[in-house]
This record gives structure tokens, sequence and C-alpha cells, in this order.
């Protein structure tokens, strides 16, 4: 390479997104004369090493980028450093920020793109694509080398938000080498320095030391060989895997071993910077057996020395699993994953969706914050096909907080559509609706022991229930003052998005809160020996008096005696008052120890309608 020349200005170089751009370099050739390659000296046969590879050429320039990412592994650019102005600023684009990139495509940039940029300008998608205005041309004097290390995730959030997959994104996306800059520089330099020109001043090095440490400098990883036939088991081979085999092997990967005693039995690994997916000491072991050979192992199971423990509410699952599959509910399994839209639409806390670091899709971006997205997908794809009674449940795990810290939350959800079985031969099949979702939900919170549990709702514009139930049929579960759910009918938004025609019953119970309740232990108590004694009380209420204040009144009366009470009759009369209707309301009594005696009777009976009388109902005359 020709010899350096001192420059009365070196090219500014500044990274102000310090947490995607590792390390940049930047060298500055003036001179220079665009042509065809060929084989320009031994260790760049540049001409060759395309024709046996079929790819195609272009220029030097280009073509120099290109066999350094094909012969090292190292994406680099190159700049026409007359259309830069001012130095080099590695940035994320400001909002409405338009750069055309090589392939002719002017393209509106994203606040979270990582760009090249100088002092006034975007120059190029970092590490994904260049920019129109500064690329190389016949007529380019003077060009600025890049090479540099960018941030894996970045790289691929702004590949996969532009729809670009580059040579240069796919490297950067699995983790170029932070110290392949320099090599990689040089080697561009020196191809196109072959056919003329001269390097004006030093190469400008910038580095960010937080990314080094994570990078080229990581820790060192302590290894046992102990640890290693543990893990791997038996060979097939009476020497088996030794210190020896062991320094071979990593050493030829480019680690250095440190002794740590004096049996050659345990080191201090120093990782090689280009093995970003090495970590742990697991991975140093799976690197063994791979070149060690998988076939010279043994087929044996590691030994197993701990216990099996389950969950902490383990038996409370179960209890709510056996209700819902009583209920005739099938449990399904769905995804972990969801897309942004459907997190924000089902998340019951606005802004903790945990979005995901490598999304294999946009449909699969973030950790789901409910079990609601995917009962809606999985209730709507049985419908979509001719499946005519629906009734799903699953039992799965929610998250929420942030990429940093998740949180992890046991949920329920449900969804349920199509119509019931006939009673009796005597009766149609009915379609299901609210009321029988509502006492699935009692029946699941009827095994938790709890001082009270309440249903209610709330005015649309009050902006309180979830934006995926019908404003107006839709309930919330309230147990001991806390809410621990929702439920109720499909909003129409949704149905029409996910193509369903019929009403569909969805909803979720937030199982973290319940679970903090006991378990509703069953008693068994003797039959009585006495006959019971039933009475019937016809009843006149108010349409704002629910059933459940009446219930709560009786329960609250606390009568040894009063084993049960149910309603028998609803039904409205044009005689009884406006806005009111008929109940009949079936009690029974009876005692464990003896006969009721009719004043005992009586003397229950005024207890009972003076307990529905406070509740805002009256006898009927």
């Amino acid at each position: 390479m020709p010899a350096v020349k001192p420059t009365a200005k070196p090219v500014d170089v500044k990274i102000e997104a310090e947490d995607a751009c590792g390390r940049y370099t930047a060298r500055v050739l003036r001179e220079i004369k665009i042509c065809d390659s060929r084989d320009w000296f031994p260790g760049a046969e540049v001409a060759t090493y395309f024709a046996l590879l079929e790819q195609k050429k272009i220029s030097n320039a280009v073509d120099a980028s290109n066999y350094a990412w094909l012969s090292i592994g190292q994406p680099t650019h190159a700049f026409d450093l007359d259309k830069v102005e001012g130095g080099i600023v590695v940035r994320r684009a400001r909002k409405g920020e338009r750069l055309k990139t090589l392939d002719g495509v002017d393209r509106e940039l994203d606040p979270e793109d990582l760009v090249i940029a100088d002092h006034k300008k975007a120059l190029a998608l970092a590490g994904v694509m260049g920019g129109w205005e500064s690329m190389i041309t016949p007529q380019t004097k003077n060009v600025l080398v890049e090479s540099a290390w960018f941030d894996p995730m970045t790289v691929r959030r702004t590949a996969r938000r532009h729809g670009l997959h580059t040579d240069a994104s796919h490297r950067y996306e699995r983790g170029a080498d932070f110290n392949a800059a320099t090599t990689g520089s040089a080697l561009v330099s020196a191809i196109l320095l072959a056919a003329g020109g001269w390097i004006d001043g030093d190469l400008v090095d910038v580095r960010v030391a937080s990314l080094e440490e994570r990078t080229a400098r990581r820790r060192p990883v302590e290894l046992h060989l102990s640890e290693v036939h543990r893990i791997l088991g038996t060979t097939t081979i009476d020497e088996g895997i030794t210190g020896a085999t062991v320094e071979t092997v990593l050493k030829a990967l480019g680690c250095e071993l440190t002794s740590l005693g004096k049996n050659n039995d345990a080191w201090l690994v120093t990782l090689p910077s280009w093995r970003l997916d090495v970590e742990r000491e697991i991975d140093l072991i799976e690197e063994i057996a791979r070149v060690y050979g998988y076939d010279r192992f043994v087929n044996t199971v590691p030994a197993f020395n701990g216990n099996v423990h389950e969950l902490p509410w383990a038996e409370k699952e179960a209890a709510v699993r056996g209700v819902l599959r009583a209920a005739g509910f099938h449990e399904a399994i769905g995804s972990t994953f969801c897309s942004a839209v459907e997190a924000a639409l089902t998340a019951p806390q606005p802004g903790q969706v945990v979005p995901l670091g490598n999304p294999l899709s946009e449909e699969a971006g973030v950790l789901r914050p409910s079990l609601v997205p995917s009962m809606l997908t999985m209730t709507a794809g049985n419908l979509n096909r001719d499946v005519a009674d629906v009734r799903l449940f699953e039992l799965g795990t929610v998250f929420s907080g942030t990429a940093e810290k998740v949180d992890e939350r046991p949920a329920l959800a449900f969804g349920a559509a199509g119509s019931l079985p006939a009673e009796s031969a005597m009766h149609a099949n009915r379609p299901i609706d609210f009321h029988d979702v509502k006492g699935v939900v009692e029946q699941v919170l009827d095994r938790f022991q709890m001082r009270s549990v309440y249903f209610d709702s709330f005015a649309a514009d009050a902006c309180v229930t979830p934006e995926w139930l019908h404003p107006y049929r839709a309930a919330r579960v309230v147990a001991d003052g806390i809410t621990v759910g929702w439920f109720g009918q499909l909003h129409p938004r949704q149905m029409t998005a996910r193509k369903i025609k019929e009403a569909v019953l969805v909803g979720e119970i937030y199982l973290d809160r319940l679970y903090e309740l006991p378990l509703r232990v069953p008693a068994a108590h003797d039959i009585s020996r006495f006959q019971p004694v039933k009475r019937d009380f016809s009843l006149v209420v108010s349409e704002s008096v629910s059933w459940e204040a009446i219930d709560h009144a009786l329960a609250e009366l606390r009568i040894a005696e009063l084993v049960d009470w149910r309603v028998r009759e609803v039904f409205h009369d044009e005689r009884l008052g406006k806005g009111e209707y008929a109940l009949l309301v079936g009690t029974t009594f009876q005692a464990k120890d003896r006969t009721l005696r009719e004043e005992e009777l009586k003397s229950f009976q005024d207890r009972v309608v003076a307990a529905v009388g406070k509740a805002g109902a009256r006898l009927r005359v």
C-alpha cells in the first residue's frame, strides 16, 4: 500500500447513536482511478475470485467492497468524498428525513433508522445500503472508505422496515467481527490504490467503549473439564475428551486458554471477537461436542439429581381447568406472540407491551400482554372452517413491562359461539348468550374463597370497557373489591376485521389476582333425617332491583335452617305497576336435629319477607 501523506484537515467522525454503532473507521483516498477489476496482487485476485463465484464485476470501487465481504466477512462502503459536506455523523434519522438509496428508491426514513450522514444530510442506511447522491461514479476522484461495526438488531429492524435484504445487512444481522473493521478498510484501500492514488492522512478509528466491552472485550469464561464430561456423557472412544482435546478444539476456533490448575482440567477462556454467539460455559461445551463429533457419544440421557416441583398455583389451575372442561369447553394453546396492534388493543395496562428483539414477523413482533388475541384467532379460525359450535379456553402466561425487565403472569381466556344443546327432546337448541358465559365465570369464581363478588358495567363514553368488547354487552368481574377480569360479546369492529358473521362471547380472567385467594374446600355434611319444608314467595320487584340484591339479602339472614333458595319463575303482568315484574322465589327449610314446628317456620318466613323488603321487593297480593 502507498505511503500515508499527512493531511492538513483529517476527516471528522462523530458517533451520536452510541447504542447502535460500536466502531466506525474512515480512510481518505485521493486521486484514485475508477476502472474494471482484475487480479491486482497476491491476496487480491478479484477477477479470478469473482469468476469462480460467478459474481458480476461492476467497478474496482464496488468490487473491492464485495471482495472484502466475500473473503473476510467484513462489509464496507465507499463514499464519493467530494459529495460529503463536512464530516461523518452516525446518528438516528430525523423525523420526515428522506434518502434515495442505491437501488433508486426515494425512501422516507423512520426516526429509529440508523444512518450515516454528513453535516447536512443523510448519506446511507447504516449497514444496509448506501445513498444515491454519494455513490461512486466514473468521475469520482476522492473516496472515503467506511468500515464499521453496527448493532445486529438495529440493522435488522431497519432492513425489515424498508424491505431491504443486502449482503451487508445479512452479515451485520448475524454479528460482525468488531476487530475486523481495520482489516476490511485496509483490504479495500489496497485494491483501490492498486490502480493509482494516495492515502490522505491516518485512519480515523472511533470506538464506543460500552459496545466494545460487549463484543471484542467480553469477560473470559471459566471452563471445567468435569462439566464437559457431565454434560456430554460417555464417548465411544476409551480415551474420551481429555484436557488436550479441549485445548486443541478451542484454540482452533480462535479462543485463548489460560490454565487454572496444575491438572490441566480447568481454563479461563478468552472468547474470539467474531463469535458473538458464544457467551457461556455451556456454549463452549457445545462447540467442543460439535467439533469432536456427535457420533462419538454414547446414546445416554444426562444424569439429573434435582426434583420436579409444581408451580405454586398448580392445584388452583387444575381446579379452573376442571370447571371449564365440565362446562363443555375445550382447552387450546395459542401463540406466545402477537402483533403490536393486537397488543395495544388488548393490553390491560397501556405502555407495558414488551417488543421482541428479533421478531419473526410484524404479526409476531411482541410478547402477548393478553390471551385475547390468540383466543380470537382460534375462535375465528374454527368458525371460518364451518365449525358450528365453538367453546374454547386457554390457560397461559402473559407478559408486561419493558425489554429490560419482563413480568410474567398467569391468565385465562375463553371464547364461545354457536348454540347450546337442548335441555330435552321437547326443546330446540338455542344460541349461547351473555348469561351462559356469565354462569361459567361464576362457576370458576365459586371454586375460590372470597367475601364478595359482583359484576358491573360502564357507559360507553366512560372509556373503561376494553376496546375488544361490545360497549353495551360487557361486564367487569370484581372479587373482594379487585378487578379480576372482563367478558362479554366481541366488538362489531373486531368481528368485521376477523370476518366473523355471528356473535362471539369472549373474556379474560386475571388469574394472578384470583390465585391470591385460597381454594374453597368442599365440606361434606350428613344428610338430615328430618323432613324438609318448602315455601314459595311471590314477589313484586322493580326492574331496577337485581336478583343479586335479593340473593345477598337472603344470605345475610344466616338462618341455619334455610338450606336453599332459588328463582322458580319470572313473569310480567299487566296488573303490576309500570317497570315492575313478578318473581317466584322457592325456599327450603330443614333442621338437622328436629322436625320444624309451624311457629318456627312462621318466624323464618317473616324474616325472609322483611329481608327481601329491604332489598326492594314486596309480597304480591
